[in-house]
């Protein structure tokens, strides 16, 4: 790893990001994004094993800074880029899902070599907005993903059939299917059935019927799935995964979801889940990152194991 902008590594716990240097960097030579970016060392999106573990830091473009009761918890940029270079580099961790101004970061920091890069592509949906099902595409594009270099895209599918902003996100979502096919590049769609709460909030249905009809619906989108993988999330019951991921035979990674007080709880659903032949890894964010006791290094080696 040849850094640009780069503290002492400090094993165990969050390496020292120069803030300074990467706004100096920022400013006076804007090139070096991409020069990063062209140098960067690449690697096949599955390795030997046949398994994924991301770790995803895609949130915050949507205005989503929440980590259980902190509001504002995802709001420290250095924090976080600290806590991702840490998961980066514990082993097993195979990259990072992020928008573009997380990666343009860590390509300062020559923290994704050697690492799976996905793009972000729709974080139009903010969240508590009232357009927040109408998720439009202001993240990467396909080309964005291609001139890059990256390696996948990701978007997000929130369907609500009584919201006609949900039909926008449909048709967007295929046309970016169509776009990362034609340059042969995987994108992972993350599909759920969603309701607005009488308060007005987005909650997503994690019962068996509803993740099941979101799996069939986000398969036959598009002109060709040969490309698409599904992000999915551990029904309410996990007993009831291995019916649902009967619905398609699109290789799929499980998502991690809320932070909450029991981690274990999360863990075992995980690992049931991973055991089903369509599941291919996790893609986990706020959970590993922030996890209760602080110890991000623990959290993400524990994730790596159930793989």
């Amino acid at each position: 790893m040849t850094p640009e902008a780069r503290g002492p590594r400090r094993s165990g716990r969050p390496v020292a990001v120069d803030i300074s240097e990467l706004v100096r960097l920022r400013a006076q030579r804007p090139e070096a994004v991409a020069e990063a970016a062209a140098r960067r060392t690449r690697r096949p999106l599955l390795g030997d094993s046949g398994r994924l573990m991301i770790v995803a830091a895609d949130h915050p473009a949507r205005g989503a800074l929440g980590v259980g009761d902190r509001k504002l918890a995802m709001a420290h940029r250095g924090d976080l880029l600290e806590r991702l270079c840490l998961a980066l580099e514990r082993p097993g961790v195979d990259g990072v899902l992020a928008t573009a101004d997380i990666l343009d970061d860590l390509l300062l920091l020559g923290a994704l070599d050697g690492k799976v890069v996905m793009g972000s592509m729709n974080r139009g949906g903010l969240q508590g907005a009232s357009f927040e099902l109408d998720d439009r595409f202001t993240g990467h594009r396909a080309e964005d993903i291609e001139r890059l270099r990256f390696d996948a895209g990701k978007l997000l599918l929130r369907v609500d059939y009584d919201d006609p902003g949900s039909l926008t996100t449909l048709e967007s979502t295929a046309r970016a299917i169509d776009a990362m096919a034609a340059r042969r590049l995987p994108v992972f769609v993350e599909p759920f059935l969603s309701h607005r709460t009488p308060e007005g909030k987005v909650a997503n249905d994690l019962s068996a019927e509803a993740v099941t009809k979101s799996i069939a619906i986000a398969s036959g989108l598009g002109g060709t799935s040969a490309y698409t993988w599904l992000k999915l999330p551990v029904t309410e019951n996990p007993d009831d995964m291995a019916e649902v991921m009967r619905t398609s035979t699109l290789p799929a990674v499980l998502l991690g979801g809320e932070v909450g007080d029991d981690q274990d709880g999360a863990y075992e659903k995980w690992r049931g889940a991973l055991q089903l032949p369509t599941v291919r890894g996790l893609v986990v964010g706020r959970s590993l990152l922030y996890p209760a006791d602080g110890d991000v290094a623990a959290a993400v080696d524990t994730a790596v194991g159930l793989l």
